[in-house]
């Protein structure tokens, strides 16, 4: 796993998000990103440590999970050396296994949907706070597994939804993917 943010997000691209829960294993494959790097305005981690924000100082590859607009949890990925604050925003997955159980979660039937957009990711895959700060790459009830399918043609945008760096080519994702959240519209370049 590349310790770099934009490395890391062009390198998610591909590989499977599995979360293996009581109710049951629902997976998907991820196939939309944003890196927060460092000294990025728009990261939680720009102004320093706090208590909400700890797991993204951890070593790359640790859930950074957070309620945002006390609404939807997002989920991230810790990016850098430990100590060094920035992350991976998990934007979208396609769909793998446990899609019945998705489809209870989310209280829809439109595949495409599921997992389409960060807080319904979260909702789908059942991913809330008591995730912060788990070892990704280590047994557990969250993991990344390998990449799915064959090699995704990744393209690059700015990012959704922020104000502040918001010029920055930091939005990854798969190139036709019907699973991708923001529009191609956003501008950027092809990967």
């Amino acid at each position: 796993m590349p310790v770099d943010s934009v490395e890391l997000a062009r390198f998610l691209i591909g590989r499977v998000l599995v979360h293996e829960s009581r109710a049951g294993t629902t997976s998907g494959r991820i196939v939309e990103t944003e890196a927060y790097v460092v000294g990025d305005a728009a990261c939680h981690a720009f102004r320093g440590p706090t208590a909400r924000n700890r797991s993204l100082f951890l070593e790359r590859g640790h859930a950074y999970v957070y309620l945002n607009y006390g609404v939807w949890y997002l989920f991230n990925i810790s990016s850098e050396s430990r100590g060094v604050g920035a992350g991976v925003l998990i934007r979208a997955l396609e769909p793998l296994e446990g899609v019945a159980l998705m489809q209870v979660r989310r209280g829809s039937d439109r595949l495409r949907d599921l997992a389409r957009g960060p807080g319904r990711l979260t909702v789908a895959m059942d991913i809330d706070r008591r995730h912060d700060g788990l070892d990704l790459c280590a047994d557990g009830p969250l993991w990344l597994g390998r990449i799915s399918g064959p090699a995704a043609q990744i393209a690059a945008s700015v990012r959704i939804g922020i104000t502040r760096d918001a010029h920055r080519l930091l939005r990854f994702y798969e190139r036709g993917s019907a699973f991708v959240s923001g529009p191609a519209r956003l501008g950027g370049a092809g990967g």
